[in-house]
């Protein structure tokens, strides 16, 4: 029985070490790709301030209520830009996406935009209509992309398709703290009054509303691009917390399978022991 007790043991440590191995090479591989990943998000963060206050700006000159992307509608429909990971093994980060999702649209009529294979997957499991599913890697996507994707976008408000368009995703906000964020962005929200705006002193050549109708495209592209850079930097950071947790506990793992392994083997020579003397005493 110790003897085979000892081989499961020395089987099961050499399953943990192949693990620890696997693990620990992701973890070196997220902590190369962070550091890029989150270059590239504060690269992404002046524009979308500057564009972000322009929009404010417009919207606050804008008096006109006829104007489509400020006046809400009477629909309620709902379109969620849903951008999740690429790959699993990312600790929570997938789930408390889904979760903060679920909650928002709960009851409401929606359909969706999703980012990332795994945001693909989840509208397809729960039977979200999608606007696309072409867009299943977020890493590396570009800013072109993100144009094509905001003129898909507006293309699918201005022709009624929904009435009200919502980004979901995560925010960096450190290497151990992301949290998800769900933010409005069709029909675009009237500052609250009283707001001073930066650029609010701006001499349009054309209307305030014509303005909003040509920046609009602009600011939603530099939208998605900031939130998918954010949401990228979130999943490396939070598959690397969850790859170093992973390797530590397989490392404890390790040592406690090793304590088990020698105590195993120190009863077994014991045992034989006990028996060679009991044998020469007969």
């Amino acid at each position: 029985m110790a003897g085979a007790s000892m081989k499961d043991i020395k089987l099961r440590i050499r399953s943990v070490e192949s693990t620890m191995q696997i693990t620990k090479a992701m973890q070196l591989v997220a902590t190369s790709k962070l550091r890029r990943a989150k270059e590239r998000m504060e690269n992404s963060k002046p524009y979308t301030r500057i564009s972000t206050a322009a929009i404010s700006a417009a919207v606050a000159c804008c008096d006109d209520p006829s104007v489509p992307y400020v006046t809400p509608r009477a629909g309620k429909r709902r379109c969620y830009v849903l951008i999740a990971g690429d790959r699993g093994l990312a600790g929570g980060y997938n789930a408390n996406l889904f979760k903060a999702f679920s909650a928002h649209a709960e009851g409401a009529d929606v359909c969706a935009l999703p980012l990332g294979r795994k945001a693909v997957e989840r509208c397809h499991r729960l039977g979200i209509e999608t606007l696309s599913d072409d867009y299943p890697r977020v890493e590396g996507m570009s800013v072109g992309t993100c144009y094509h994707l905001a003129r898909l976008l507006l293309d699918g408000y201005d022709t009624e398709r929904y009435d009200e368009l919502w980004l979901v995703y995560t925010n960096f906000v450190s290497m151990m703290s992301q949290e998800v964020v769900i933010e409005q962005l069709l029909p675009v929200q009237r500052p609250p009054e009283g707001t001073s705006h930066t650029l609010v002193s701006t001499v349009y050549e054309l209307p305030p509303a014509e303005t909003l109708a040509h920046v609009l495209p602009d600011f939603l592209a530099g939208r998605l691009y900031s939130a998918l850079c954010d949401a990228f930097a979130s999943e490396v950071a939070a598959r690397r917390s969850a790859m170093d947790s992973a390797t530590k506990n397989a490392g404890e793992m390790i040592s406690d399978l090793k304590l088990r392994y020698n105590r195993a083997r120190q009863g077994a020579i014991t045992q034989e022991i006990t028996e060679i003397v009991a044998g020469a005493e007969h």
